[in-house]
C-alpha cells in the first residue's frame, strides 16, 4: 500500500489532515468517506516505506529505552483521560505535552498522526514493538475489540506494576550472587596466571613430582598462556551464534524449554507463567472476549515460547469442542491446580473469578518462591567458593608440604 496525504472536513465541520494507506487515490477516498470525512485534496504522500516510521527512528527506539516507570505512568494517564471523555487526538497531545521521555514523547507524536490517518490505537501502536511489549499490544486490540479501553488499561497497569515487581524482586536476589560469582572469577584469574606459575617454578626447581591438582592448575594456566587469542575468538564466535540462534523461533523454543526444566529456576518460571496466563484469561473473559481469540493473545502474552507452542494444540482441540479444562490438561506445563479451577469455574459458569483466585494463588506462590531461591542460593555460593579455595589449597600446600619434609 501507499501512503496518502490528505484534507478533508469531519462531521463537526472541522478541516482535518493527516496520512492514510491505500492501493489508490479512489480507494483512499472511499476510506475518509468511510470515516465520515469529506475529502478535498488526496495525493501520495512522501512517507518511508515503513509505514509512517522512519527507519531511524526504528534504529532510534531498539537502541533507547523507555523505563517501565515511564510506561506505567503514560498508561496511567491516558486510561484516566480516555475515561474521562478527552478526545484521543487532544488526549495524545496532552501526553506528548507532559512526558519527559523524548523517546516516548516522539512515539506518542507518531501515533497521534497515525490514529489522525484512520489506524487505530492499536494499529498505531503496533508501529512501535520496542516501546509496547506483545502483552501490551494484546491487551490493547482486546480492549478495542470489546470496547472496554479504559477498563482492559487498568487491569493491564495491575499486571505491569506486578511483573516488574516481581522482576525487581528476582534482580535483588540475584545481586548479591552475582557480585560474588565476579569476585569469585576475577579471584580465580589471579591465582591461576600469577601465583601458581610462579610456585610451581620453586617446586620443579626442588625437585619435585607435581600433585594433580598443580598439574591441572599449570595446564589450564599454559591454555590461557599459549592460546588466549584462540580462546576469546572461539568464545565471541560461540557469543554471537547462540544469539543468533536464540533469535529464531527454535532457538527461543530451545532456551525457554531448557529455563523450564532448571532446578532452581523452572519451577519460578513456570509459576510466573501460571500468574500471566490466568490474570490475563480472566481480564480476556470479563471483557467479552471470545475463547478462541482469548487463547491466541494468550499465545503471544505467556512470555514462553515452549508454553506458547501448546496453545496450538489448545486451541484445536477447544475448536473440536473439548471445553477448555480438558484441553488444558492435555498440554503441557499446565499445573493440575489450573486445569482443576478452570474445570469448576467452567461447571459453575464462573471462570472469570476462578481464574483470579488462581492468578492470586500464583502470585503468592512467587513471591515465595523468590525468597527461597535468595535463600538457596547463599549455601550453593559456599559450595562453590569451598570449592575454588579448595582446589587453589591442593594445588599450593600439596608440593609445600612435600617440600617441607624433604628439607627436613
Amino acid at each position: 500500500m501507499t501512503n496518502f496525504s490528505y484534507e478533508a472536513i469531519n462531521e463537526s465541520g472541522m478541516s482535518v489532515n493527516g496520512t492514510i494507506e491505500a492501493d489508490s487515490v479512489e480507494m483512499a477516498e472511499n476510506l475518509l468517506l468511510a470515516k465520515g470525512y469529506i475529502p478535498t485534496r488526496v495525493s501520495a504522500a512522501a512517507a518511508s516505506r515503513t509505514g509512517g516510521v522512519s527507519v531511524f527512528s526504528r534504529i532510534q527506539e531498539r537502541l533507547s529505552t523507555v523505563k517501565i516507570g515511564d510506561l506505567i505512568l503514560f498508561t496511567k494517564q491516558f486510561r484516566s483521560m480516555m475515561k474521562a471523555g478527552v478526545p484521543i487526538i487532544r488526549l495524545l497531545q496532552v501526553l506528548e505535552n507532559q512526558t519527559g521521555n523524548k523517546i516516548l514523547k516522539g512515539v506518542i507524536a507518531q501515533m497521534s498522526q497515525d490514529i489522525k490517518a484512520g489506524l487505530t490505537l492499536y494499529e498505531s501502536m503496533k508501529r512501535h514493538p520496542a516501546i509496547f511489549s506483545p502483552l501490551y499490544l494484546s491487551m490493547v486490540n482486546a480492549g478495542e475489540i470489546s470496547g472496554v479501553v479504559p477498563d482492559i488499561l487498568a487491569r493491564l497497569i495491575d499486571i505491569i506494576e506486578h511483573e516488574a515487581k516481581i522482576k525487581s524482586d528476582i534482580k535483588s536476589a540475584l545481586q548479591y550472587p552475582f557480585i560474588v560469582v565476579i569476585a569469585l572469577g576475577i579471584a580465580f584469574f589471579v591465582l591461576l596466571t600469577f601465583v601458581i606459575p610462579k610456585f610451581a617454578i620453586i617446586f620443579t626447581k626442588a625437585g619435585l613430582t607435581l600433585p594433580l591438582p598443580t598439574k591441572i592448575a599449570m595446564l589450564m594456566y599454559q591454555l590461557l598462556a599459549n592460546y588466549w587469542y584462540l580462546l576469546i575468538g572461539g568464545a565471541v564466535v560461540l557469543i554471537i551464534a547462540l544469539r543468533l540462534y536464540l533469535k529464531t523461533p527454535p532457538g527461543r523454543y530451545a532456551k525457554d524449554l531448557f529455563i523450564l526444566k532448571l532446578p532452581l529456576f523452572g519451577p519460578l518460571f513456570q509459576k510466573a507463567a501460571m500468574s500471566r496466563f490466568a490474570s490475563i484469561f480472566a481480564i480476556l473473559q470479563a471483557s467479552g472476549v471470545p475463547v478462541m481469540q482469548a487463547m491466541e493473545v494468550l499465545s503471544g502474552t505467556i512470555g514462553n515460547a515452549a508454553i506458547s507452542g501448546e496453545f496450538d494444540k489448545v486451541r484445536e482441540r477447544i475448536r473440536e469442542g473439548q471445553g477448555i479444562a480438558g484441553p488444558l490438561g492435555a498440554a503441557k506445563f499446565f499445573t493440575p491446580m489450573v486445569v482443576d479451577m478452570v474445570a469448576i469455574g467452567e461447571e459453575s459458569g464462573n471462570i472469570e473469578d476462578m481464574l483470579h483466585q488462581v492468578a492470586l494463588h500464583y502470585d503468592d506462590e512467587v513471591n515465595y518462591a523468590v525468597k527461597s531461591l535468595s535463600d538457596m542460593i547463599g549455601p550453593i555460593l559456599i559450595v562453590g567458593l569451598a570449592a575454588v579455595v579448595g582446589f587453589f589449597a591442593m594445588a599450593i600446600f600439596l608440593p609445600m608440604w612435600d617440600l617441607t619434609k624433604m628439607t627436613k
